[in-house]
């Protein structure tokens, strides 16, 4: 027997709370919303100081270590925001994925315009372009239904994937039946 098949019940498990999960998405997307910015701020303080650990105990052999340092200082600094301000924190994430969709359409049109010799159906790259900036001006302008649809995406994945995890649980169970009591496949030529 292996492992995952004598442990079927922690995919079981695993899938019945990514399930949890996204019907939480679905039912409080604003709880939702809070905890993933908290734990993203708990993320940021770990990570940050571990990095500032690993920049101060290389202060002799490494001639970067103050990289380590600055980014985990960085890291610190972001991960107090998130857990002290988790509102600024959601505005500023939707700021700079509202910034990259503009941009990233921006460029997508200019492509668009050098390459209309070279391709056809550039008109589709400029149709990219336009969507990718107005998806970026509606989420400058309206940032909360920004928030709610990023968590719902979140939740119809957690949903999707817990379903996934708990049918694979289940055959896992059913593949742990010993050897001797498994139906014989038997195979005619």
């Amino acid at each position: 027997m292996t492992s995952l098949t004598r442990n079927w019940w922690l995919v079981v498990l695993r899938g019945v709370l990514a399930v949890l999960f996204g019907l939480a998405a679905f039912l409080w997307p604003g709880l939702t919303w809070l905890t993933l910015i908290v734990l993203f701020g708990i993320y940021a303080l770990v990570d940050g100081f571990i990095a500032v650990f690993t920049g101060l105990t290389h202060v002799k052999d490494s001639p970067r270590w103050w990289v380590f340092l600055l980014e985990g200082l960085l890291g610190i600094g972001a991960g107090v925001v998130a857990v002290t301000w988790p509102g600024l924190t959601t505005l500023v994430l939707l700021a700079m994925i509202a910034a990259w969709a503009v941009l990233s359409g921006v460029l997508e049109i200019a492509a668009a315009i050098r390459l209309r010799r070279e391709i056809t159906n550039e008109w589709l790259l400029v149709l990219g372009g336009i969507l990718s900036i107005g998806f970026g001006v509606l989420l400058m302008l309206q940032p909360v239904a920004g928030s709610l649809a990023v968590i719902w995406i979140i939740g119809a994945y957690e949903l999707i994937f817990g379903v996934v995890m708990i049918l694979l649980g289940f055959r896992l169970k059913n593949w742990d039946v010993p050897t001797h009591h498994r139906p014989m496949i038997h195979l005619m030529r």
